[in-house]
C-alpha cells in the first residue's frame, strides 16, 4: 500500500517512520527539504519536492494524510489538494482541527467526489515506539479503504484505533479527550504542589510519584511521565510557570456551554492555564513539564518569562 504524508514535523515525521515499519510505502513532503532527505535515508520514505510531486507518485485511490497546524495552514492545503485529486481519492486530516471545520471540509470535498477522514491522533512524541491512539470520523467506505494505514499506526492492529462515527466525530472525540487531559494534568499538578509545599515533612516527590505508579487508583501514563521527570529534577528551577493551551481545551469548554453540560473541572483547568501567564507556582511548572514529556511541547525557560 502507498500513501502520501504532507507535513513531517514532530508528529508527521514519526508517523511516516512507523508506517514504513508497518510495510506501508510513504511518499513524504515537507517545506523543509532537509527533513525530507533525512526520512528518505533513515526509513526509505519516498521523498517529494512538492505536493504536486507527491500526488504524482500515487495510484488511485490516492490517499493523502496531512499533519499541519490547525486553521489556515490546513485549510489552504485541503483547498490545494482538491484541485489535484479526483473522484474516489481520500484526504485525511490528522491534526488538531476544530470538528466544525472538519464537518464543513468533509461536505465540501464530498461535493467533488473526494473522501475525507478526520483523524484525532494522540500519542505525542512517544507514538513512534508505542503506537498512536486514533479516533477517526469518516464514511464507512473511506474508513474501510484507510484501515490498513490505521492498523500500521496503532499500538496493534486490533486495538488503539476506531472508526468512531461520521465525518467530524474523530476530531470531536479528540477535542474532548484533550479537555479531559487538561483536567487530569491540573489535578496531578495541584496535588504534587501541595506535597512539595509541606516542607516540614521533607517529602520526596520522585519517591511518591513512583510509589503511586504501582496499584494506585491514580496510576496513569501522565503519572508515569511525571515520575520519570521528577526523578531527575524536583526543583524545576529552570522551568517558567507558564503553560500554553493548544486550542482544544477552549473548544471543549465552548462545547460544554453550547450543550449546557456542566464541565467545571475541564473549564477550570483551562482557566488555570490562562492564569499561569501572570502567576508563579510549582504546579504550573509541573504542567509545563508534563506537556513536554508526552507531546514534546517546548518548555519555557525561567529567564524567558522575566
Amino acid at each position: 500500500m502507498r500513501m502520501a504524508m504532507i507535513g513531517l514535523g514532530k508528529m508527521g515525521g514519526n508517523m511516516a517512520r512507523r508506517l514504513r515499519r508497518g510495510g506501508v510505502e510513504v511518499v513524504g513532503y515537507d517545506r523543509s527539504g532537509d527533513v525530507v532527505e533525512k526520512l528518505v535515508s533513515e526509513c526509505g520514505m519516498i521523498g517529494a519536492a512538492s505536493v504536486v510531486d507527491a500526488i504524482a507518485e500515487l495510484a488511485s485511490p490516492r490517499i493523502v494524510w496531512i499533519m499541519l497546524p490547525s486553521g489556515e495552514p490546513t485549510e489552504i492545503q485541503i483547498r490545494e489538494l482538491a484541485t489535484l485529486l479526483s473522484g474516489g481519492d481520500i484526504v485525511i486530516d490528522g491534526g488538531n482541527s476544530n470538528y466544525h471545520d472538519s464537518r464543513r471540509r468533509g461536505a465540501w470535498l464530498r461535493e467533488r467526489g473526494i473522501g475525507f477522514m478526520d483523524a484525532g491522533t494522540s500519542g505525542g512524541v512517544w507514538g513512534l515506539e508505542n503506537g498512536y491512539c486514533l479516533m477517526v470520523g469518516a464514511e464507512p467506505e473511506v474508513a474501510a479503504t484507510v484501515e490498513p494505514v490505521l492498523k500500521a499506526l496503532a499500538p496493534a492492529p486490533d486495538r488503539g484505533w476506531a472508526h468512531v462515527g461520521p465525518v467530524g466525530s474523530g476530531h470531536f472525540t479528540k477535542m474532548v479527550h484533550n479537555g479531559i487531559e487538561y483536567g487530569m494534568m491540573q489535578a496531578l499538578s495541584e496535588g504534587l504542589a501541595l506535597i512539595e509545599g509541606k516542607r516540614e515533612f521533607a517529602l520526596d516527590l520522585a519517591q511518591i510519584t513512583e510509589l503511586w505508579r504501582h496499584s494506585s487508583v491514580v496510576r496513569s501514563w501522565l503519572l508515569d511521565l511525571t515520575a520519570e521527570a521528577l526523578h531527575s529534577d524536583q526543583k524545576l528551577e529552570g522551568i517558567a510557570p507558564y503553560v500554553a493551551d493548544s486550542g482544544e481545551g477552549r473548544w471543549t469548554a465552548i462545547e460544554a456551554i453550547d450543550q449546557g453540560v456542566a464541565a467545571p473541572v475541564l473549564s477550570m483547568a483551562l482557566q488555570m492555564r490562562f492564569l499561569s501567564q501572570d502567576d508563579q507556582g510549582y504546579g504550573f511548572k509541573l504542567l509545563s513539564l508534563m506537556r513536554n514529556a508526552f507531546g514534546g511541547h517546548a518548555v519555557k525557560a525561567q529567564h524567558e518569562n522575566n
